[in-house]
Formats: C-alpha cells, sequence, structure tokens
C-alpha cells in the first residue's frame, strides 16, 4: 500500500496530454485562489493568535475548557467538510461551496466581540468551523482538479505557501493592533471581520465558476442528461485500497498531532516568553511553512509523498522530544517553531496531492473531505484529550504520552504505507 501516483484516471492523463510540450509552473486558479486564502488567513490568524490567551488569561477559562474550545474548533469543521465536499461533486459548483464557506466564515468574527462565555463562543467558533468546513474540499478540489497528477504537489506547495503568507500577517498584524489599541482584543476581533470580507469578494470577483462536466466512463449511456453524485457513491470510495489506507492513517496519525494552541502555550510556558510576545510565535511556524512548501510540495512528486509526511510526523515528534527534555536555551523557541514548521510543510499539501490519482474527477471533493474529515476528527479527539489531561496530571505527562501516542501511530503508518517491492515511490 502505498501513497505515490501511479494509477492516474483516465481524465488526469487527457490533462498532461494537453499540457505536453509545455511546463507551466501553475495554474491560473491556484494562483488566485492561494491570493483568497491568504487574505482569509490574515483574517483567521489575527483571531488564533490572541484567543489563546484570550480565553485563559483574560477570561479566565481552564486547560480543559479550553481544549474543549479547540476540539470544537476542529471537530465542527470536520464533520461540515463531509458535506461540503459532497455538494461541491452533486451540483457540481465547487466555487458555489466555497464561496458559501468563507462568507459564513466573515459573519462569525465580529460575533466574538459580544461572546463572553463558554457556550457562546463554542457557538462562534462552531459557525467559523462551519465556514471552513464548507469550503476546505471545493478549495482544494479546484486545486487538484486544474493541476496535472505529476505535479499536485507543487501545485498544493504554492497554494500552501500563499496561505502560509497570510499566517505570518494575521499574529503581526494582531500584534500591532494589540499594542496600539485601547480595547485590543475586540479591535482585533473587527478588523479581521473586514479582512475577512474582502477575501469573499476576491473569491466572487475573480475565481472562474464554470461547472466542471464529471467524467463518464466510454460507452456509458446517461440519457442524455448526467447523473448527479450519490451518497452512496462517494462512501463507496472508501473500497479504495490506497485511499482507506491514506485516510486511515491520517486519522491514526492526527490522534496524537497536538494543536498549535497547545504548542505554543507549552513553548511559552517553557521558554518563559513573555505575554506581549506571546501572538508572535505563529510567525516562526508560518515563515518556515512559507520557506518550505514549495520545495517540500515538489520533493513528494519526485521521492513519494508517503516518505515526505511519514518524515513530516518525524518533525512533530522532534518538537514534543525538545519541549519535554530539552534545556531552557536561547535556541529553544526557534528550534521548536522551525521543527513545527516543517512537519506543516511535509504534510498539509502533501495529504490532498496523494489524492489525485486515486480519486476520479467527478468525486475529487468528496474523497479529499472523507480523509480530511478522518484527520480533522481525530485531531478533536486529540484536543479533549490533552486538554484533559493537562488539567488532571499537568502539561508533561500530557506531552510525553502524545509523544509516545505518535511513534507507535508512525511505526505503523510506516508499514502500512511502505511501497510495494520493486517500487522506489518515484512518479
Amino acid at each position: 500500500m502505498y501513497l505515490t501516483d501511479r494509477s492516474a484516471p483516465p481524465a488526469a492523463d487527457r490533462a498532461r496530454g494537453r499540457r505536453r510540450g509545455r511546463r507551466p509552473g501553475v495554474a491560473p486558479v491556484v494562483l488566485v485562489l492561494g491570493t483568497v486564502s491568504l487574505i482569509t488567513d490574515i483574517s483567521s490568524e489575527m483571531v488564533t493568535a490572541v484567543l489563546p490567551l484570550y480565553l485563559v488569561t483574560t477570561l479566565g477559562f481552564s486547560p480543559l475548557a479550553f481544549g474543549t474550545l479547540d476540539g470544537v474548533y476542529n471537530g465542527v469543521g470536520a464533520l461540515v467538510q463531509l458535506t461540503g465536499g459532497h455538494l461541491a461533486d452533486r451540483v457540481r459548483g465547487h466555487k458555489l461551496l466555497a464561496g458559501l464557506g468563507y462568507g459564513v466564515s466573515a459573519l462569525a468574527k465580529p460575533l466574538l466581540m459580544v461572546a463572553g462565555s463558554v457556550g457562546a463562543i463554542g457557538a462562534v467558533l462552531a459557525l467559523e468551523r462551519t465556514g471552513k468546513g464548507l469550503r476546505t474540499a471545493p478549495r482544494d478540489a479546484m486545486i487538484s482538479l486544474s493541476t496535472p497528477v505529476a505535479r499536485q504537489g507543487r501545485a498544493f506547495g504554492v497554494h500552501r505557501a500563499m496561505d502560509t503568507t497570510g499566517a505570518m500577517l494575521g499574529p503581526l498584524a494582531a500584534f500591532l493592533i494589540l499594542s496600539v489599541a485601547v480595547d485590543g482584543y475586540d479591535a482585533v476581533f473587527g478588523v479581521s471581520a473586514c479582512v475577512a470580507v474582502l477575501g469573499v469578494l476576491v473569491l466572487v470577483l475573480f475565481v472562474p465558476g464554470r461547472r466542471r462536466r464529471p467524467a463518464v466512463p466510454p460507452g456509458a449511456d446517461t440519457g442524455g442528461a448526467r447523473p448527479p453524485v450519490r451518497v452512496r457513491e462517494a462512501l463507496a470510495l472508501l473500497r479504495v485500497p490506497r485511499l482507506r489506507a491514506l485516510a486511515g492513517c491520517a486519522a491514526l496519525l492526527g490522534l496524537t498531532t497536538v494543536s498549535d494552541a497547545f504548542v505554543h502555550l507549552l513553548l511559552q510556558r517553557r521558554a518563559q516568553v513573555g505575554e506581549e510576545w506571546f501572538t508572535l510565535l505563529p510567525l516562526g511556524t508560518a515563515a518556515v511553512f512559507l520557506l518550505l512548501a514549495v520545495p517540500l510540495g515538489a520533493l513528494a512528486d519526485r521521492v513519494g509523498r508517503h516518505t515526505v509526511f511519514l518524515a513530516g510526523h518525524g518533525a512533530l515528534l522532534t518538537v514534543y522530544g525538545l519541549l519535554l527534555w530539552a534545556p531552557v536555551t536561547p535556541l529553544l523557541v526557534p528550534l521548536v517553531l522551525a521543527l513545527h514548521g516543517v512537519f506543516y510543510a511535509a504534510t498539509d499539501g502533501v495529504l490532498p496531492a496523494a489524492l489525485a490519482g486515486v480519486v476520479p474527477e467527478h468525486l475529487r471533493a468528496s474523497g479529499l473531505a472523507l480523509v480530511g474529515t478522518g484527520q480533522a476528527l481525530a485531531r478533536f479527539g486529540c484536543s479533549l484529550g490533552f486538554g484533559a489531561a493537562w488539567t488532571l496530571w499537568g502539561d508533561g505527562p500530557a506531552l510525553a504520552g502524545s509523544a509516545l501516542g505518535l511513534l507507535c501511530c508512525a511505526a505503523v503508518a510506516g508499514v502500512v504505507l511502505r511501497p510495494a517491492r520493486g517500487d522506489d515511490g518515484r512518479r
């Protein structure tokens, strides 16, 4: 079982043939969607950067309460992602579903200014994640369907690099606003909402909205009409061995992937970083992600996506080890953030790129949603479990348990995703 895309669907082969004789960088739609993600991530990361301190320090939430909210933040989006992916394939309108998702997320941002209880904040975060869940699979499907199979890793790398540029600018903007605004947190939430609206406008105005015609097997009689994608047809994708292996391993590894917010809180406490500098910690992760997303995506296209994917989790395991046992030195903060960025650069775009030759075109968004949902639900469980363990036993034992779990899960995934004999994993 392996992740390299040796059996591309016929439509993908035709797409390669159309592009033969020239080697474009990436499709224009990838660049436009990258711009939308850049703007939207500025908005989202402004909130994400201040939310842990806002909830724990200002509102006095316990680690368990924060872990629950962080789990909601990931879990709701995971469940909705299935709906977004299926509807995008069913109505053949990826832009429509993506635009709806971006709009819902923009609507949720200003509501944080009036939410003060666990329940209210949980509802607002659930609404924001609903938007993310609706847009993720249709957006990634547009990227995948506009790119030849052999260049999927590079295309997703370019998109993730642009997305990460926004992830860098968001915390910086939050830092600047907090340093000059009287009502700092409310100002961050308000500006974030305005930036999110700009991202929606760019999507509506510049992303092509043509509906895709689903691939029909040669000789098939459609009666003059193309049947809509059924739920049963989408779920049947799990019978595909390679997709099932990828989905299972992504979920297994997600069970031990501690959220960014917890990693930054642990690093802040371990290295005694001042609260005024906390919002800048995500910048280190984002900077390395930005620098390595395209090179590691291209590397995955050449040497095998399973290899790069598992190596990324090795970087995350090293992060856990440093937070547990490394001495507090001036190098601890940049080293942890750099390895955290390597983890994302080696996994975030590589995972959807691995599906290009596994899922047919007319089910592309559904396939992406199935894998993404399993991974996100696993991370939801990790947030709940890690928050509870931190509350009961402390942050050290909680992180040690996550590190041991990641080591075991990575070993299992390495066996399941091992290339077949005679296959070196190259495309």
